[in-house]
């Protein structure tokens, strides 16, 4: 399994995780997703590889920004 790390800005709270956590769930190959506001992570565990530009366009469609860290 491949874990990559966004930089998500904007997230303050819970519901602000749940809305990233939502959408990048939602891309196909995504095993898991684990998202703090506190820290302003995103982890993305995949089987293969990656897409990154289907996580940032994930991340923009709940809101917020990200760029891989």
């Amino acid at each position: 399994m491949t874990t990559t790390q966004f930089q998500v800005s904007g997230m303050t709270c819970a519901h602000c995780e749940s809305a990233v956590r939502e959408e990048v769930s939602k891309i196909a190959g995504v095993d898991a997703v684990d998202v703090s506001a506190q820290s302003g992570l995103l982890a993305v565990s995949t089987a293969g590889l990656v897409d990154e530009a289907a996580v940032l366009a994930a991340v923009e469609e709940a809101g917020y920004e990200a760029v891989r860290a």
